[in-house]
């Protein structure tokens, strides 16, 4: 099974920046999209909001809301990562990675990101 582990969340001032990282098992990265989910407070997970996305031929994506402040990047088959900057409290969520392999979704556990002066 694909495992995702998140990490780099923190808490930041407003106009900061958090690199968020996504380590995975295997090279899931390679075949299939990365993609980076962030749930709201008082939101369920499935009720996340879509971030960024990147293809394994390089294509990106952005939600409106970060796009020219968020930057999604892959290093490797099994790293992704996630560049933020001009943090606003909007931002606050927690952040998880994703990776759909053969109609089943894998997501991470999160990490948690807070922007507040």
């Amino acid at each position: 099974q694909v495992q995702l582990v998140e990490s780099g969340g923190g808490v930041v001032q407003p106009g900061g920046s958090l690199r968020l990282s996504c380590a995975a098992t295997g090279d899931p990265f390679r075949l299939y999209a990365a993609n980076w989910y962030r749930q709201a407070p008082g939101k369920q997970r499935d009720q996340s909001e879509f971030v960024a996305t990147m293809t394994p031929f390089g294509t990106t994506n952005y939600a409106d809301s970060v796009r020219g402040r968020f930057t999604i990047s892959r290093t490797t088959p099994n790293t992704v990562y996630l560049q933020m900057n001009s943090l606003k409290p909007e931002d606050t969520a927690v952040y998880y990675c994703s990776v759909a392999i053969s109609g089943t979704d894998y997501w991470g556990q999160g990490t948690q990101v807070t922007v507040s002066s």
